[in-house]
C-alpha cells in the first residue's frame, strides 16, 4: 500500500499564525503537526509516501523531511496549486498510487489510542473497496457524518448536515483499493467548488464496498485546524507524555521499532537534536534498544 499525505490548504482558520508558515508546521507540544499524520502512515507499515502541499509551503516541508531515507522512507512531493478539495489528492497522486491500494490522510489530523496501530494494520491488509474511520463528535454539523444501521453497517454519508443522523464524524484517514483514482476522476465539483472526498466515499457505498471502523471513545482524534483544537492537541500530547513517559508521533522511534532504521541511525538522529528534550528522548530510546540487543546477544 502507498500513502498520500495531504498537507494543503491556506490555514485560514488559524490566521494570522499561518500568514507566513504552513499550519502543518505549527507546533503540537514540541514537534510539527505534520509529524502526527506521517506517524500514522508509518505505523501502518507504509513507507512509500507522497506529500502534497501548496507551492509556497512545499519547500519548507521538503526541507523538514528530505527524501525520507533518514527515516527509512521514500518520500516524494507534489503541489496542489489551489485548495480544490480532498479528493483532488487522489488525482494528484494517480501516478504514485499506480492503480494499487492507497491510504490518504490529512495533514492536520491527530490520532492516538490503545490498539489503534493493530486496527489500522489489519484494515490495510484487508482493504476491499474503501475503509473509513468514525469518531464521535459534539458538533456533527461541521463534519462528514456516517449513518449506520442497527448492526453497525455503513448505510449513508452526509457532508456537514443541518440535521445530523448520528454523531459519528468520518475522520481524515481513508483507505482505498485500486479503484479510488478512477472514481475520483468522475467526481464533479460541489457547490463550494471543491472535489469532495465524501462523493468518492459515496461511490464506494453505492457499490456496497464501503466500511466504517468506529475508533470509539477510548481513542483520541483531533482535527487540529483551529486555534482551539491545535491548543487542545498540544495539551493532550503533553499531558499523556508526562504521565506515560513515552512520546506520541516520535518518527525516529517509530522508524526504529518498525525496523525501518537501526539503533545506530536512530541514535545519530537524536544527537542532531540533543539540545532539545525531544532529541534526548530519541537518544535514550536508541540506547535502550542497543542495550537490549546486547543482552540478547549474550
Amino acid at each position: 500500500m502507498k500513502g498520500i499525505l495531504l498537507a494543503g490548504g491556506r490555514g485560514t482558520r488559524l490566521l494570522p499564525a499561518t500568514l507566513a508558515v504552513s499550519k502543518q508546521l505549527l507546533p503540537v507540544n514540541d514537534r510539527p503537526l505534520i509529524y502526527f499524520p506521517l506517524s500514522v502512515l508509518m505505523l501502518a507499515g507504509i513507507r512509500d509516501i507522497l506529500l502534497i502541499s501548496t507551492p509556497e509551503d512545499l519547500p519548507q516541508i521538503r526541507r523538514l523531511f528530505g527524501d525520507g531515507s533518514r527515516l527509512g522512507l521514500r518520500l516524494t512531493y507534489t503541489e496542489q496549486a489551489e485548495p480544490n478539495g480532498i479528493a483532488e489528492a487522489l488525482l494528484l497522486g494517480a501516478d504514485h498510487a499506480a492503480g494499487g491500494p492507497v491510504a490518504l490522510i490529512l495533514g492536520d489530523n491527530v490520532f492516538h489510542g490503545p490498539g489503534f496501530q493493530e486496527v489500522l494494520r489489519a484494515e490495510c491488509r484487508a482493504v476491499d473497496g474503501c475503509v473509513l474511520f468514525g469518531h464521535p463528535v459534539p458538533d456533527p454539523g461541521r463534519y462528514g457524518i456516517a449513518e449506520t444501521d442497527a448492526a453497525g453497517r455503513l448505510i449513508g454519508i452526509e457532508e456537514k448536515p443541518a440535521e445530523p443522523r448520528s454523531d459519528r464524524a468520518v475522520v481524515g484517514l481513508y483507505l482505498y483499493d485500486g479503484d479510488a483514482v478512477d472514481i475520483a476522476k468522475n467526481v464533479t465539483p460541489s457547490a463550494r467548488g471543491e472535489l469532495e472526498i465524501t462523493d468518492v466515499n459515496r461511490a464506494y457505498l453505492e457499490r456496497g464496498k464501503a466500511k466504517l471502523v468506529d475508533l470509539g471513545h477510548g481513542s483520541a482524534w483531533l482535527d487540529a485546524g483551529t486555534p482551539a483544537t491545535l491548543l487542545r492537541a498540544g495539551q493532550y500530547v503533553q499531558l499523556l507524555e508526562r504521565r506515560q513517559g513515552v512520546r506520541i508521533a516520535c518518527l525516529e522511534e517509530i522508524a526504529l521499532r518498525m525496523g525501518y532504521i537501526d539503533a545506530e541511525a536512530c541514535h545519530r538522529l537524536g544527537v542532531e537534536l540533543e539540545k532539545s528534550s525531544y532529541g534526548r528522548y530519541v537518544i535514550s530510546v536508541a540506547e535502550r534498544f542497543m542495550d537490549s540487543e546486547r543482552e540478547t546477544d549474550r
